[in-house]
């Protein structure tokens, strides 16, 4: 039986969840990030202590298939933000959320749009500003190292975007007192 559980997008979230269900003597189940695969069908009981507890955790048991859809994109697109720090040549993000969830990417951002009101490139936009507060906290790497581990295609095309989104310049931001960030997870 495959559950499919919002807000769970995180390595924290995947040892949460697995506690969660550990504390329900649930065994044999697998859980990755927005899913959890269990070896049996669980009783009503279960479920609804599941979706109590999971509550507590801030994630939710999500029934319909769009908002599962949605839940599956944005743990496609953490995970894509790593891909592209960790790749040469990454892949484009149409394929590589495809590949992820096998299902066509127009479809599934038709599906996204609907449903959060934002398409799956402001999305992703958001999520790689956040990368980029988070990298310039470091205080490690320059900005132009920064848009090449992001793959930017220049520092102003990245700076644009930190302005836009943000509302400050990055000389701003990094003279800022409050370097207000938000996790991947919860954008």
């Amino acid at each position: 039986m495959k559950l499919s559980v919002k807000n769970m997008v995180c390595p924290r979230c995947v040892e949460s969840v697995s506690g969660i269900l550990a504390g329900m003597n649930i065994s044999n189940a697998e859980v990755e990030l927005g899913s959890v695969h269990v070896d049996r069908k669980l009783t009503d009981q279960e479920m609804l202590t599941l979706s109590q507890r999971l509550q507590d955790k801030g994630f939710e048991l999500i029934f319909d298939r769009e908002t599962e859809l949605v839940n599956e994109v944005k743990s496609a697109l953490i995970k894509y933000v790593d891909h592209l720090e960790k790749e040469q040549n990454p892949e484009k993000l149409s394929v590589f959320v495809s590949r992820l969830t096998n299902y066509n990417y127009s479809y599934l951002s038709k599906i996204y749009s609907e449903q959060t009101g934002e398409t799956v490139e402001t999305h992703l936009i958001k999520m790689k500003i956040e990368r980029v507060k988070e990298l310039l906290g470091f205080e490690k790497w320059t900005l132009s190292e920064i848009a090449w581990r992001l793959k930017y295609s220049s520092v102003q095309y990245l700076s644009n975007q930190f302005k836009k989104v943000t509302g400050l310049t990055v000389t701003q931001y990094r003279k800022s007192d409050q370097k207000a960030r938000q996790p991947l997870d919860q954008i």
